[in-house]
């Protein structure tokens, strides 16, 4: 059985059809965690704190619980699912600065597994 690819503890680039998939806020401003780096290297906006900009995509994960997150991951993954020619390498959203643990914010990707362009994290 092939094992099914995650995504890299440290992303430092990207290749030409793949997106770099962060937890953002609301406001977008993009000052640290993966947050900075989607900034700085893969176009991230500031000011824009959902959707693609770029080569990154910010799913906002600081306006309250896992559960106001829910709604930003399904529009993500229905976002994946329509635009197949990229591939999207998520993150460990909201368990860094907003301080969610990865056994509450992995099962809201539980419908990304059958998803064959979306990479998530190891255990998830």
């Amino acid at each position: 059985m092939e094992k099914k690819r995650t995504t890299p503890e440290f992303i430092t680039e990207l290749q030409p059809n793949e997106v770099f998939v962060f937890g953002s806020n609301l406001q977008g401003m993009h000052g640290g965690g993966a947050a900075r780096i989607a900034y700085r290297k893969f176009g991230a906006v500031m000011g824009q704190g959902v959707g693609l900009q770029g080569q990154s995509y910010a799913i906002p994960t600081m306006q309250g619980g896992v559960e106001t997150i829910r709604p930003y991951v399904d529009a993500f993954i229905d976002f994946a699912t329509a635009h197949p020619e990229q591939t999207f390498l998520v993150t460990r959203i909201g368990c860094g600065i907003a301080g969610f643990t990865d056994d509450e914010i992995a099962p809201l990707f539980e419908h990304a597994h059958g998803v064959a362009n979306i990479v998530l994290p190891e255990g998830w």
